[in-house]
């Protein structure tokens, strides 16, 4: 049996009933990671993977197992594992070990998990679609020549390359349903502040989340129950989508959109319409300044996230006589282009008169957002759009910052409202045969109903067919 290929909860039958052992399972994917290419692990923790694996079956062997104990995960590495080094993908940390965990890994612990690796990333998850870290780009696993974008990127690779059976990553602007969008796997961003970011590194602290990457709805759904104590996620896995009211946002279904992506959305609606779901037309015209709104607001909040690292306390160590040289070495060697970008672009938005000019308005453009996306929930179940409007970017594309930044419109309203999101697979490109990705947002703490509907589509369609075999 291709133990890789199974479901979470296939996983934990297989692992209960003694057809494989943990310490089994984990050198099955260990190996997997040895053979493969792709780039998606920054640092590869065989000897954690093994120690947790053995006092997993301890677990199992008593009978007190829950849904994740025993099973291989990954975790993005600007999440801290305590004696774990946790990088960020930033030269600035590549020697920082934390010694301590963060929550959520304190949780998944508890029930067993089975740790075997951190996750490649864009540097302190900035999110540049087509450039992913000091450590190197993240291979796209449906096409070597592929990048698989936004900062979640190793999470979402690990996952379609079957070099873990889930991931936790975090999502500022889309960073991890862009990525899963790209490599043809189900991401969802949890509601804003559900689950604990203590112990996680802070980019931009009113819009990171932490959520889940896997092969379906349904392990996702298993993720986050376990990450919340048991809440339910999946009770309406299953369930007939008849009178689910669906709401279509005209401004993310422009032009802008490739045609092949538009196409392969639209048939997902068409879908949905002819299973009895009642599809709503909207518009919210305040979307257009969605994205510069976005990049205002996290750059101004990342400049003072990134203040903490000087190379005194941690981080690299800069050179000079005084403070103010070893400041500026630490801090010129460490930091990669894309986080310069956004420390100048944030102290920018900052800077005199453009606190009312650029920030005010930013934050003004927010409320806009949480206020419209309020009144479509008064009349609608949930929210489709795509999660990109492309596919996968090229790794020899020259770098376009106006088309990777505009590309974060169809993520970053989720994040500016606090709201739920998943995207699953909804197709492929018909010219290079790269996935596509439908992005669902719901109700605030109502993850349960976009992954009904996630749930609904991966069934009927067979494009998430992994963990079904």
């Amino acid at each position: 049996m291709n133990f890789t290929k199974f479901s979470l909860k296939q996983l934990r039958k297989s692992l209960d009933d003694k057809q494989i052992s943990t310490r089994e399972l984990a050198l099955l994917y260990l190996e997997r990671i040895k053979n493969n290419s792709d780039n998606a692990y920054i640092s590869v923790t065989e000897e954690e993977a093994l120690n947790n694996a053995d006092f997993a079956q301890k677990i199992i062997d008593s009978g007190e197992s829950s849904a994740l104990t025993g099973i291989p995960c990954s975790i993005k590495d600007n999440i801290c594992v305590a004696g774990i080094k946790t990088t960020c993908g930033s030269k600035m940390l590549e020697e920082f070990v934390p010694f301590y965990d963060a929550e959520l890994i304190r949780t998944l612990k508890s029930q067993g998990y089975v740790l075997t690796g951190k996750t490649n990333m864009d540097e302190f998850a900035m999110g540049n679609s087509n450039r992913t870290s000091a450590f190197g780009n993240v291979s796209n696993p449906h096409d070597s020549k592929r990048v698989s974008g936004g900062s979640s990127g190793g999470s979402a690779a690990a996952v379609a390359a079957e070099l873990c059976a889930y991931s936790i990553g975090t999502d500022t602007g889309g960073s991890i349903r862009q990525p899963a969008a790209h490599c043809g796997i189900t991401g969802l961003k949890s509601t804003y502040g559900r689950i604990s970011r203590q112990g996680v590194t802070a980019f931009a602290g009113s819009f990171d989340t932490v959520g889940a990457l896997a092969k379906s709805a349904e392990d996702c759904a298993v993720v986050m129950e376990s990450l919340c104590n048991n809440e339910s996620f999946g009770d309406k896995l299953g369930c007939d989508i008849k009178g689910v009211k669906i709401a279509l946002i005209k401004e993310l279904f422009t032009e802008a959109v490739e045609v092949n992506v538009k196409s392969a959305v639209m048939d997902t609606v068409e879908l949905l319409r002819s299973r009895g779901a009642e599809i709503i037309e909207v518009s919210i015209p305040v979307l257009q300044y969605a994205a510069p709104a976005y990049f205002a607001l996290a750059s101004a909040e990342g400049v003072s996230a990134l203040s903490r690292f000087d190379g005194v306390r941690y981080g690299l160590k800069g050179n000079g006589a005084v403070y103010d040289e070893q400041l500026r070495d630490s801090r010129t060697r460490g930091f990669g282009e894309e986080v310069k970008r956004r420390i100048m672009l944030g102290n920018f938005v900052l800077s005199g008169d453009n606190m009312d000019n650029y920030f005010r308005k930013a934050l003004a453009v927010k409320q806009q957002i949480i206020r419209e996306y309020d009144e479509i929930f008064t009349k609608a179940d949930a929210v489709v759009s795509p999660t990109s409007m492309r596919t996968a970017f090229s790794l020899d594309e020259p770098s376009d910052f106006v088309k990777i930044y505009s590309s974060t419109l169809y993520t970053v309203p989720a994040n500016l409202a606090g709201l739920p999101s998943v995207s699953t697979p909804c197709g492929k490109d018909k010219a290079t045969n790269l996935p596509i990705g439908v992005s669902i947002t719901g109700k605030r703490f109502d993850e349960s109903t976009i992954l009904q509907i996630a749930d609904f589509l991966e069934k009927a369609t067979g494009f998430c067919e992994r963990g079904r075999e």
